[in-house]
């Protein structure tokens, strides 16, 4: 299976994050990507491409314009002020208070922020841009004829919304991914979301459409990040009604159980007709995993990519969360080689 990577995003390392209470390192480095780059080279799963720019225009397919330009200018806006320091927020727009969108870069900070793990840098903005490029170039690949392709996407993106960020995702790679397979002929692109935690971003901005399905199986909001949405009842509303399935599970869920929710996932893309398939793919439901509580084994991942590949589909795989580092390369490369034996 092809790679798609690019090195830019090591200029995406952010100090510190806010996490029970305290700051404290940030769960979400560059070590992550490179312990998953290793682990492909290692495990000999096929060549390893750089991206090609793409330039802004598929990413406002799906983003606010207001919010992409944002991104591009906060960090020359915050370090003019003095700060050589991550920029945070420190409130949020909230119940009850204006949705005007402030004119200082402090004010927009909160208001274009979900939380305060996201931390902007010196180098948010070329690591993210980079990241959907690899995406996009993903996108290339499957639609020149390549059967799956492993988007080595960092920062993540599942919870970016249209016009927000959050728990590490700027730019939501998988959906512009989909889009980008939309608008270059497929006409039913399905979703699946098989991160810890809710793609919240994801679907947020396909919940009003018939046209790309998305699923998502992940710890239950009522006490997991990211809290506001995932639930069960979510189906989506006008168009959109009945193209979202959401299957929260409790935290500490054990391994059939989960598998059980796939194969009820997987049935759906079945009933949809999709014509491609985006995996959001994030590990941290691996039972070492340090921010998440299910009990996947590495060796369970090789079930999840057979499992993935029984629907017969071109599909692209976008690297999202998995916070245990050390066999976090295993993981990942575990779901692909799966993947590749069964198709």
């Amino acid at each position: 299976m092809l790679t798609i990577y690019s090195d830019s995003h090591r200029l995406q390392h952010g100090r510190s994050e806010l996490i029970d209470g305290t700051l404290k390192p940030c769960f979400e480095t560059p070590s992550r990507a490179d312990m998953v780059l290793a682990a492909v080279r290692q495990r000999d799963l096929g060549d390893v491409a750089h991206p090609r720019r793409h330039g802004l225009e598929p990413i406002l397919r799906v983003h606010d314009e207001g919010y992409v330009r944002f991104l591009e200018t906060a960090w020359q806006r915050w370090s003019e002020m003095g700060r050589d320091y991550d920029a945070l927020p420190k409130m949020w727009q909230i119940r009850r208070l204006r949705e005007a969108v402030p004119e200082h870069v402090e004010g927009q900070l909160c208001y274009y922020s979900m939380d305060c793990g996201t931390p902007i840098t010196a180098g948010t903005w070329q690591a993210a841009t980079a990241s959907s490029d690899v995406a996009l170039t993903a996108v290339d690949r499957l639609i020149g004829g390549e059967r799956a392709i492993f988007a080595l996407t960092r920062p993540p993106g599942h919870h970016a919304a249209r016009d927000y960020c959050g728990g590490y995702c700027f730019f939501n790679n998988a959906a512009i991914a989909a889009q980008a397979l939309r608008d270059r002929g497929a006409h039913r692109v399905a979703v699946l979301d098989v991160d810890y935690h809710h793609g919240n971003g994801t679907q947020d901005i396909f919940y009003h459409r018939s046209d790309v399905l998305f699923l998502s199986i992940h710890g239950d909001p009522r006490t997991e990040y990211p809290f506001f949405l995932g639930f069960a009842d979510e189906k989506g509303e006008g168009e959109g009604l009945g193209y979202n399935f959401n299957f929260p599970l409790a935290a500490g869920s054990c391994v059939s159980t989960w598998f059980f929710a796939l194969d009820c996932a997987l049935e759906q893309i079945a009933r949809f007709g999709a014509e491609a398939l985006v995996v959001s793919l994030g590990v941290d439901t691996f039972e070492g995993d340090p921010i998440s509580r299910f009990q996947l084994g590495t060796p369970d991942f090789v079930t999840l990519g057979a499992r993935l590949a029984g629907l017969k589909l071109p599909t692209l795989f976008c690297l999202e969360g998995g916070y245990a580092v050390g066999p976090i390369g295993d993981n990942v490369v575990n779901v692909l080689a799966g993947f590749e034996a069964r198709s």
